[in-house]
């Protein structure tokens, strides 16, 4: 139930800071890297939540 409600939430700032993400992202004058900084974040999110699942079952 727990993971419900961080998903819930994670989704729900996605939802709202989206338009601003997208735009910093896009934006011609910006760096050429920037695209790339969101697809790491989005690996380390994913790798911190899958250790910590993996870590709340070994207890069990």
């Amino acid at each position: 139930m727990n993971n419900q409600r961080l998903v819930i939430l994670l989704l729900l700032v996605a939802y709202i800071f989206s338009p601003s993400l997208f735009n910093w992202i896009i934006n011609p004058e910006g760096a050429w890297y920037r695209p790339y900084l969101v697809w790491v974040a989005v690996i380390v999110i994913a790798f911190v939540m899958q250790i910590r699942r993996k870590n709340y079952h070994e207890f069990d």
